[in-house]
């Protein structure tokens, strides 16, 4: 399925089930079959629509990016699910969804896991040169090594695990997805240099909010959950234990079901 956004590009998104809507905004490297096994599970609840954000899988990537066209390409996919919808945004996806509530977009509930911020001094900040060079080894054609900084300057991925990852049937859709690692970036704007959140980022939010992080992940993204939590008005918080940044479908689902379903 197809819909556009207000610059005319397309938007691919899948809709299954029925029941109130939920949209799934995945992070960086994602698509709209990272979210498939979340899916599978709400939708016997609810009509949960996945989506490929722009400039990845089906969908189309008008430039020049910015934020506020992938808020409108969220909002293009809320009116395709009825003109409102609750959301559940993962990592870099889920501030997304905080920029898109905060511009009075019809998010009706909010759910965010692990917004990767760096609010202190438990990790080091991104390097000032990071955006320059993911640009610039997506422009040499050297998408697989963008990746790879990328997962070892963002998430701090282990050497080990990112060879491993390098022989996984999803390596080729992280290569071809490489040029959006700086939208992400963008997403993120000056918020992972280790300062605390300015206040007020959020406070124009009054949808009721989960905001969740994983008992296995590292500290410096239980701290950005904390901070997160604090700007959003009566924000529950929530820690899935055993759970790191790529968390389980099977441990998230009922954690959203529970919280959507008292919409």
């Amino acid at each position: 399925m197809r819909t556009s956004s207000r610059d005319g590009t397309a938007i691919a998104f899948q809709r299954r089930g029925e029941g109130a809507p939920i949209i799934l905004v995945g992070g960086a490297l994602s698509d709209l079959a990272s979210a498939d096994p979340l899916a599978a599970l709400l939708c016997a609840r609810f009509s949960v629509l996945t989506y490929d954000r722009r400039g990845r899988g089906e969908s189309g990537d008008t430039p020049p990016y910015t934020v506020e066209r992938e808020v409108e390409d969220l909002n293009a996919v809320l009116q395709a699910a009825g003109g409102s919808a609750m959301v559940f945004g993962h990592s870099s996806g889920g501030v997304l969804v905080l920029h898109a509530a905060s511009r009075g977009l019809p998010i009706t509930r909010l759910a965010v896991y692990e917004p990767p911020f760096i609010v202190d001094a438990s990790r080091p900040p991104l390097p000032p040169d990071y955006a320059a060079r993911i640009t610039g080894l997506v422009s040499a054609g050297r998408r697989g090594e963008a990746v790879e900084y990328f997962l070892s300057a963002g998430p701090q991925a282990p050497a080990a695990a990112i060879a491993k990852m390098r022989l996984s049937p999803a390596w080729p859709r992280m290569e071809a997805m490489a040029h959006t690692v700086i939208y992400d970036s963008a997403i993120m704007g000056d918020r992972m240099e280790g300062r605390p959140l300015a206040p007020g980022a959020w406070s124009s939010v009054t949808a009721p909010a989960l905001v969740m992080d994983g008992g296995a992940s590292p500290a410096w993204l239980r701290h950005a959950a904390d901070a997160v939590s604090r700007e959003l008005a009566g924000a529950r918080r929530m820690t899935l234990e055993g759970q790191t940044h790529s968390f389980s479908a099977a441990a998230m689902a009922p954690v959203l079901e529970e919280f959507f379903g008292g919409a």
